[in-house]
C-alpha cells in the first residue's frame, strides 16, 4: 500500500531536518528580533519584560546628558555631609557658607532622621512625586528648571567623584559613552557692550578685548584644567565621556557672548570638549528676546572656530507656552543660522514656518535630534501620538534617545528605550540601529568611533546570545 504523498513530503522533511540540524537555523539576532516582537506586541506591551530587556541591551551612548541634572539628591547629600554643609529648609538650598545663621539649615544626618523633611527636599531636588503630593508647588517647567540653583554648590566641586558615580551606573546599564553638558562656560562680563552687538563688527570688537582681557583667558585655562582632573581615570576600555561647557540663554547678551566665545576657544584647545551647547527654559522672555542675536552670535564663532561642533537646545517649545509666532523658527535658526549638527529636542517643529522643506534638509544633512521623552512629557506636557519623534520616523530624520537629566527626573536612559518601545511600534532592528547611531553622532574622533562601534558589535553579540541561551 501506497503513502499519501502528502505523507512523504513530511516525511522527507522531518528527515532532512534531523539530517541537517543547522541549516536555516535561526542567529541569535533573528532569536531575539522575535522575542522582542512578542514583548511589543499584543494588547498591551510587556513592560516588565521590556524594562529587564532593556537594561541589559546595550545602548551604545547618550548624547544629551547633563551632568548636574544626571547625579541623584542621595548623591549631592553625601557631598554636602562630607562638606560639613547645610540644606536651608525654607528655600531647600544647599548652604555652603559655614559662618552664616544655620537656625533654619538642617543638616545631612537631621534630614536623615525626618522622613518627611527628607522626602520634601526629594520633591525640591527632583520630580519626584510632583503629581501625588498636596502642598502648593510651581507648574511643572519651574519646578524642574528651578531644581538646578540649589544644589549647585556641591555640583561644580565635586567633578571627579561625580563622574565616577555616572559612569558606574552607565556601565551597569550597558551604556558605553556619554557626551555630557559639564559645567557653566566662564563668564567674563562687560555692560558695555550688552546694547551693542547687533553685528559682526560688535561681534569682532568684543571678541577682540575678551581674547585682551587676563581675566577671560585664566577663565579658558581654569575651565579647561578642571575638565582634565574631573575626568582623571574615567575613560577606558569599557567607557568613554566627553564634555561640552553650556551658556545660559536667559543672561544678558554681553555675558552669553562671552560664554559661547569662552566655550569655543576651549573645546578648539581641549580635545575632550567637543561642543559648545546653550541651555535654559526657551520660554523665558530673555530666551525668546534675543534668540535670534544669540543664532547669530554663534554664527560668527562658528566661522572664527570651525572645527567646534555644535549641539544645540533648539525647539524646547509647545503649544501656548509662547505666542504661536514664537514657535515659528527655532529650530530652523538654529540649523541655518548657528550651522547645529545636532538639535536638542526639537519639539516644536510641526509649527516651524516650512516645517517639510525644514525636515528635508534635516534628512539630507543628516542632523539628528536628540529625543527627551521623559523631560517632554514632564517640561512640556507633550507625550504619545503628540510627540513629533514619529514625525521624524515617517520623513527620515534621524534620531537617538537620550535622558536629559536622569537625577532630577529620577530615570535612566534604559527607561527612556522603554518608554519608546512601549509608546510607539518598533522592532528590535530600530531599536538596535538607535543605539549604534547613538554612537555614529557623537562627536568623536574618527579613531574613537571607529573603537566604540567595534566594541558594541562585540555587546551586541554577547547579549544577543544570552537572550537566545535564556529562551531554550
Amino acid at each position: 500500500m501506497h503513502k499519501p504523498f502528502s505523507s512523504l513530503l513530511l516525511a522527507a522533511a522531518v528527515s532532512a531536518a534531523f539530517a541537517a540540524p543547522t541549516a536555516g537555523a535561526a542567529s541569535n539576532a533573528d532569536i531575539t528580533a522575535r522575542h522582542f516582537a512578542s514583548l511589543v506586541s499584543g494588547p498591551a506591551p510587556k513592560t516588565a519584560e521590556l524594562a529587564m530587556f532593556f537594561n541589559n541591551m546595550p545602548k551604545g551612548g547618550d548624547l544629551h546628558h547633563h551632568y548636574s541634572g544626571s547625579i541623584y539628591a542621595e548623591q549631592y547629600l553625601e557631598w554636602v555631609d562630607k562638606l560639613g554643609y547645610c540644606v536651608d529648609k525654607t528655600s531647600w538650598s544647599v548652604q555652603a557658607d559655614k559662618a552664616a545663621d544655620r537656625k533654619n539649615c538642617a543638616t545631612v544626618a537631621q534630614l536623615e532622621q525626618d522622613p518627611v523633611a527628607y522626602r520634601a527636599l526629594l520633591h525640591k531636588w527632583s520630580t519626584m512625586d510632583f503629581y501625588n503630593h498636596s502642598e502648593d508647588q510651581l507648574a511643572p517647567d519651574l519646578a524642574f528648571f528651578t531644581t538646578f540653583p540649589r544644589f549647585n554648590d556641591v555640583a561644580s566641586t565635586n567633578g571627579n567623584d561625580g563622574q565616577k558615580r555616572l559612569k558606574e551606573r552607565a556601565i551597569a546599564e550597558n551604556v558605553g559613552y556619554i557626551e555630557t553638558v559639564f559645567e557653566i562656560a566662564p563668564i567674563t562680563f562687560d555692560a558695555e557692550f550688552d546694547g551693542k552687538l547687533n553685528d559682526e563688527a560688535a561681534f569682532a570688537a568684543y571678541l577682540a578685548k575678551l581674547e585682551a582681557s587676563p581675566a577671560f583667558n585664566k577663565g579658558i585655562a581654569d575651565y579647561s584644567a578642571y575638565v582634565d582632573s574631573s575626568s582623571a581615570g574615567i575613560d577606558d576600555e569599557n567607557f568613554t565621556m566627553r564634555y561640552q561647557p553650556f551658556v545660559l540663554r536667559f543672561l544678558s547678551p554681553s555675558i552669553v557672548f562671552s560664554q559661547m566665545a569662552a566655550g569655543f576657544k576651549i573645546a578648539s584647545q581641549n580635545p575632550k570638549v567637543v561642543s559648545v551647547n546653550i541651555v535654559g527654559a526657551e520660554h523665558y522672555p530673555v530666551s525668546m528676546r534675543d534668540y535670534h542675536l544669540h543664532m547669530r552670535m554663534y554664527k560668527f564663532l562658528s566661522a572664527k572656530y570651525p572645527n567646534v561642533k555644535l549641539s544645540l537646545h533648539a525647539g524646547e517649545l509647545a503649544l501656548g507656552q509662547v505666542p504661536p509666532e514664537g514657535l515659528k523658527f527655532h529650530i530652523a535658526e538654529a540649523i541655518e543660522i548657528a550651522g547645529a549638527r545636532r538639535i536638542g529636542h526639537g519639539m516644536d517643529i510641526a509649527y516651524e514656518r516650512q516645517p517639510l522643506a525644514l525636515l528635508k534638509k534635516m534628512r539630507e544633512k543628516n542632523i539628528p535630534v536628540e529625543v527627551n521623552l521623559t523631560s517632554n512629557e514632564f517640561i512640556l506636557g507633550v507625550k504619545g501620538e503628540a510627540h513629533p519623534v514619529n514625525i521624524y520616523r515617517k520623513y527620515g530624520v534621524p534620531f537617538v534617545l537620550s535622558s536629559d537629566d536622569t537625577g532630577v527626573s529620577r530615570n535612566t536612559l534604559s527607561n527612556e528605550y522603554l518608554l519608546f518601545a512601549s509608546r510607539y511600534k518598533t522592532s528590535y532592528a530600530e531599536v538596535k540601529k538607535l543605539s549604534y547611531d547613538s554612537i555614529r553622532y557623537g562627536f568623536l574622533s574618527d579613531a574613537d568611533k571607529q573603537r566604540l562601534l567595534k566594541q558594541l558589535d562585540g555587546r551586541f553579540a554577547k547579549f544577543e546570545a544570552d537572550v537566545a541561551t535564556s529562551l531554550k
